[in-house]
């Protein structure tokens, strides 16, 4: 505001611009202190009213011990000043302004006080006397502060007064123009649904007297714009507040208006948050159980029942979490959006597909644009869940409405089971009992669909000694819907023992694997002798003489053997009495005693094709041997059959 300019320029002008009584180290409020327009402004003094004074600043300058004894402690000053700081406002170069400055004395006794001299040229007091003054108990001394401006800018002084043992300062101060805008002293916005956003919007004008230049700022849920600018005096502007709260309740910030010049203004800015009357049509869905690669489809529905659209987005119940993701379980399609309908028309639906939200695999990431959208008032959004299962099992899982009016997300539950290939095999144990070592056997196994999907399949033996004797033609597969296949299974061992094998068929799409157990066990071939015993009775040196044996195989399988006696002899062969008469030249021919099997003659021959064992003794002993039976890729001794002689 402009100053009276009814007064004659060039004369001393005695009018009091506006008082304002400020604490120490305090600031000038534009805001609240509104510019007055008035020749003489006086305040009234009650110096038994005044609360939170600040003391001033004072210094100790005497010896206290000199001191006259005072009620008054030494750290506060003999001397109160009111106001105890003064401010001059509203003024026009060229004119003179004063204001009353007071010292009331709080001691009990009678205290001079001091004015020291200044040099400024635009502030300076006045007092009775010659600048000091002797002030009884609680009375008070007056001082009149003379304020000449010559520009219209800001002054700072201080007066500095004097006493028997301090001295102390009054701050003065002359602000110049300022600009100010004339803001209301609080903002209450309209009741705001939880995320949603309202805004109120005020024509604000530049009242003062001085071009402003401002900021505005203030803190969450609350926004404001613009949030700086320029007004010339007399210039308005719109400034907006926008309400945008994430919690319910009741909201309160301030609104910070700060000038250029340095003081700020303080706006409170309040608003109420509420939760709208929301729902999905279910909370819950139950879908039908399906087979892996197929899909079933369910559909929820939520009507926007308020005043004012509704922005929605689906999300996860571990958004933040990242993982690795498998194809889409569990999908929410809305339905098409149609053209723009008449009013009566209630129905608003959506087309494209929402992001994968899958038993295992839920993204954290912002979803796409299908997945987000608005609903507009008194309208219904209609949703797809579709459910494709890649594996036989349970599925439940929580996904998120994150909408306008509502706080905390609508929470939808989605529960559906994944049906695997319904397959089956002819048995499920084969008791192959014995079998022959080295044998080969082949057993067919049926394995049949009576489900509606495709049945990939594969067989797989454990990693032991009898698991790797089977093989499997063919190894994998596919068995159509309604069909059936024939799979061989092979077992050839050899080795020996009993053995129960579970062969795994493996059907993609099933969790668990169907087992096929085989049992049995691995034994040599069947062979025996039609005699119990090779007896030669009593033979005579150096005659040969044979004995004729059977050897029987009643297994179902060939077997390549040999035949051997054992405790026989390993040196030379023995010599026959025939032998002995063409070498006439032999000295001597008489039978070995010695023990050393090394040097006994080999006195058994054995042809195995015709079981014949021939007996040519050349040691006086009587025999307890063994006819010994080894199969090739059996063992050895698989068979024995006694042998006994007498030499005479």
């Amino acid at each position: 505001m402009k100053p009276d300019k009814s007064k004659t320029e060039g004369k001393t002008n005695t009018q009091t611009p506006n008082i304002y009584y400020m604490e120490k180290n305090s600031f000038f409020v534009v805001k609240i202190l509104k510019i007055i327009e008035c020749p003489v402004v006086l305040s009234e003094l009650k110096f038994l009213n005044i609360k939170g004074q600040m003391n001033p600043q004072n210094e100790l300058i005497c010896d206290l011990c000199r001191c006259q004894l005072s009620s008054v402690d030494v750290d506060r000053a003999l001397f109160q000043p009111f106001p105890s700081r003064l401010v001059f406002q509203n003024f026009s170069p060229g004119q003179t302004y004063r204001l009353p400055l007071e010292l009331f004395n709080h001691d009990k006794v009678s205290r001079a006080v001091r004015l020291e001299p200044d040099d400024s040229q635009y502030f300076h007091a006045v007092c009775s006397d010659d600048g000091s003054q002797t002030v009884a108990p609680g009375l008070r001394a007056t001082f009149s502060v003379v304020f000449s401006p010559q520009e219209n800018k800001d002054y700072h002084h201080r007066l500095v007064f004097v006493t028997e043992r301090e001295r102390f300062e009054v701050p003065v101060v002359a602000i110049g123009p300022r600009a100010v805008l004339d803001f209301r002293d609080q903002l209450v916005l309209p009741t705001c649904p939880v995320k949603a956003t309202t805004e109120t919007t005020q024509l604000v004008r530049n009242i003062g007297n001085s071009q402003a230049r401002f900021k505005l700022r203030t803190n969450r849920p609350f926004s404001v714009a613009p949030s700086s600018g320029s007004l010339d005096v007399g210039d308005s502007v719109q400034v907006t507040v926008t309400f945008n709260p994430m919690n319910v309740g009741n909201h309160r910030q301030d609104l910070i208006l700060h000038y250029h010049t340095g003081e700020d203004v303080y706006i409170s800015v309040s608003g109420t948050c509420q939760e709208l009357d929301i729902h999905l049509s279910s909370d819950s869905v139950a879908l039908k159980r399906t087979y892996i690669t197929l899909t079933s489809v369910q559909t929820v529905s939520l009507t926007n029942t308020s005043q004012i659209p509704l922005r929605y987005i689906w999300t996860s119940e571990e958004e933040a979490a990242k993982r690795e993701c498998r194809p889409a379980a569990v999908r929410c399609l809305p339905l098409p959006l149609p053209p723009p309908a008449p009013r009566d028309d209630r129905r608003q639906t959506w087309k494209d597909d929402l992001d994968a939200l899958s038993d295992g695999c839920i993204t954290a990431e912002p979803m796409v644009r299908s997945s987000e959208g608005e609903i507009w008032p008194n309208l219904t959004a209609q949703f797809h869940i579709v459910f494709k299962p890649e594996e036989a099992k349970l599925y439940q899982q929580t996904i998120y409405c994150d909408i306008t009016g509502r706080e905390s997300g609508l929470p939808l539950t989605i529960e559906g089971e994944g049906v695997g290939p319904n397959v089956e095999l002819n048995y499920s144990l084969w008791d192959m009992e014995n079998v022959v070592i080295n044998d080969k056997l082949c057993y067919e196994v049926l394995v049949s669909n009576r489900g509606l999907i495709n049945a990939p399949f594969s067989l797989l033996s454990p990693n032991t000694a009898f698991g790797c004797c089977f093989s499997f033609s063919p190894e994998e597969g596919v068995v159509p819907a309604g069909e059936h296949r024939i799979v061989k299974v092979t077992f050839h061992s050899r080795v020996f023992g009993s053995f129960s094998e579970d062969l795994q068929l493996r059907v993609e799409g099933k969790p668990e694997p169907l087992t096929l157990t085989f049992r049995g066990c691995v034994t040599g071939p069947s062979l025996h002798f039609d005699v119990s015993e090779l007896s030669f009775g009593d033979v005579a040196f150096g005659f040969p003489q044979t004995s004729v044996c059977t050897l029987f195989n009643t297994s179902l399988v060939p077997v390549n053997f040999s035949l051997r006696v054992l405790g026989d002899g390993v040196g030379p062969p023995s010599i026959t009495c025939v032998k002995q008469v063409h070498e006439a030249f032999r000295d001597q021919w008489h039978g070995s005693t010695a023990r050393d099997v090394h040097s006994q003659p080999v006195e058994f021959t054995v042809s195995p094709c015709y079981s014949i064992v021939t007996l040519c003794s050349n040691t006086v002993k009587r025999y307890r041997l063994t006819l010994a039976v080894d199969v090739e890729g059996v063992g050895k001794e698989v068979l024995t059959l006694p042998i006994s002689a007498r030499l005479v």
